[in-house]
């Protein structure tokens, strides 16, 4: 066997390819042993760099200066974007006052970066990939079988249909044997009537004979005439047979009512940043939630309450001021409407920006700006700012009968949420108090008071499930929902005025719990802060309380 090729025979020079390893070149990257470690040296090349095997790649090979090429650059410039310089440079009149870091500093904190960024693909980001990759990998597996599990579904609906269209002919058929025989017995009974009198002329006819033959006086005396009751001919009976009339196939009609095919919805759920997504855990339910904070606003009949920073949230109520909290309770600011009327609805976007919206004048205002939507025929509700910038805004018809939800992209609409696949509306007529908001999933959750439901759509706009509120009936007022909101962990927050508490619902429409304590009264708006603690309007105290449900 050749002895270089042996498994434990790893490590060998690799000039004389035969001696064992002693030492490395740094800056070759050779492995050398003793013998030709000499031989390296002798080269009149004076940049080697030998170092014990065991340490090799352990020296560093810093860049050339590029204006004093024999000097290698071991320094930074941070006043001239970190170009490498030579200690020649710090002390050139380019160069003069400038700030310098040793590159060894920044080699060593990249070294640190890079580390962690392999850490980082390794551990986390890259079996996350594998995770997502393999869901994937699962529904193309399970595609054919689910598809199979629908035609078999609608086959077992049309089995289902021809058993029923035969239980109907079926029915006819014993229908027209009935008639059938309803037929035959009346023209039967004709018959025998018509068989009746023919068997009376027949009589008749052999007693005049009879009479005619006979000299006999009496009984040619006796005779009677029977033409006058013969003669009354009987009504002639003309019995019609029966007739089927098929009703024309109307095709469209027959599609809707064999079933509906819901069409494809794609459900993205927003994947939050591996590299910047906190590592946390799911966060439950208190037991007793717990109230942190009551914030007096001094309004008439508080509506609306929104979050803006980490101290901060915007009120309003009835009055033509909108007005800026902290968590102290402090008034912080103060603005005026433009049309002079109270606000429907108020909502940040994400830049800061408050957005405010006003019936009387058809219109959505950005502060600081005058106009950004205004409507014709149609009157602005409620607001919601998405997690992709875009407004969502509620809104009815002038005559009340109809309301919608359109969402737009600046002043641009994008898109319009009316009617389900069957045209019926979802949303009542009634124009007022349609709160809004979207979940993490991009549903769009919609309060409908007056229908007392809350209606949730996908972001295509196609129905996902409806709350008309918890059916144990527990509670002694209708279910009237106002304010509506949702947290960290898709779950949705609905105030229930009338019953004096807030429902908690997850994502699917599924009943949690109620708050029903932290003596709320009517309330009205809702948020929630980044921590997931829930602001509460309370519409006559005129309070926003803070509330703290999750641990």
């Amino acid at each position: 066997m050749d002895p270089r090729s042996c498994v434990q025979d790893v490590h060998r020079c690799d000039l004389c390819e035969t001696a064992i390893v002693d030492s490395y070149c740094d800056f070759c990257h050779v492995n050398l042993c003793i013998p030709c470690t000499g031989k390296h040296i002798l080269d009149g090349y004076d940049r080697h760099k030998i170092v014990p095997f065991q340490e090799r790649r352990s020296t560093l090979i810093y860049p050339k200066c590029a204006i004093h090429q024999q000097k290698n650059c071991e320094l930074q410039c941070k006043d001239c974007n970190n170009i490498f310089v030579c200690s020649f440079c710090t002390a050139s009149e380019q160069h003069r006052g400038h700030i310098f870091e040793n590159i060894l500093t920044a080699y060593k904190t990249q070294k640190e970066n890079i580390e962690k960024d392999t850490d980082e693909l390794k551990n986390i980001i890259s079996p996350t990939y594998e995770d997502i990759a393999r869901d994937l990998e699962n529904q193309l597996a399970n595609l054919d079988r689910g598809y199979e599990k629908l035609t078999t579904t609608m086959s077992k609906q049309g089995e289902q249909w021809h058993k029923e269209i035969d239980i109907i002919i079926n029915k006819m058929k014993t229908e027209i044997s009935e008639i059938q025989v309803k037929h035959r017995d009346i023209l039967q009974k004709h018959l025998d009537e018509i068989k009746q009198i023919q068997s009376l002329i027949k009589q008749t006819l052999l007693a005049i004979k009879e009479i005619e033959i006979s000299t006999e006086v009496s009984p040619t005396i006796k005779y009677s005439s029977k033409i006058r009751e013969i003669s009354k001919l009987p009504s002639k009976v003309q019995v019609s047979l029966p007739t089927f009339i098929p009703k024309p196939i109307d095709r469209e009609k027959l599609y809707r009512l064999f079933g509906q095919i819901t069409p494809l919805s794609t459900a993205t759920e927003e994947n939050i940043s591996l590299l910047n997504q906190p590592n946390t855990s799911f966060k439950e339910l208190l037991d007793e939630p717990e109230l942190l904070v009551t914030i007096k606003t001094g309004y008439r009949n508080v509506r609306s309450v929104t979050f803006l920073n980490e101290d901060r949230v915007w009120t309003s109520g009835k009055t033509n001021n909108i007005e800026c909290f902290n968590i102290k309770g402090s008034l912080l600011q103060t603005i005026q409407t433009k049309a002079g009327k109270y606000p429907d609805d108020i909502a940040v976007h994400s830049n800061g920006d408050l957005l405010y919206s006003s019936e009387a004048t058809r219109t959505v205002y950005k502060v600081k700006t005058v106009e950004l939507i205004r409507l014709q025929e149609w009157k602005p509700s409620q607001l919601c700012v998405t997690s992709t910038g875009d407004l969502l805004v509620t809104m009815y018809s002038d005559d009340r009968t109809k309301s919608k939800v359109v969402r737009y992209s600046g002043s641009t609409e994008k898109q319009t949420i009316q009617f389900d696949d069957e045209g019926k509306p979802f949303y009542s007529g009634y124009g007022h108090f349609k709160h809004i908001t979207e979940n993490r999933n991009h549903d769009i959750c919609v309060a409908d008071w007056e229908a007392g439901a809350v209606v949730v759509v996908n972001q295509d706009g196609k129905l996902r499930w409806r709350y008309i509120g918890h059916p144990s009936g527990t509670k002694n007022e209708p279910f009237k929902p106002l304010g509506i909101t949702t947290d960290s962990e898709s779950r949705i927050l609905m105030s229930d005025i009338y019953n004096h508490c807030i429902h908690i619902l997850d994502k699917n429409g599924q009943f949690l719990r109620y708050i029903d304590d932290c003596g709320l009264r009517d309330p009205f708006g809702l948020c929630v802060d980044n921590d997931d603690n829930l602001f509460v309007c309370e519409y006559r105290r005129n309070n926003v309380k803070k509330i703290k449900y999750l641990k």
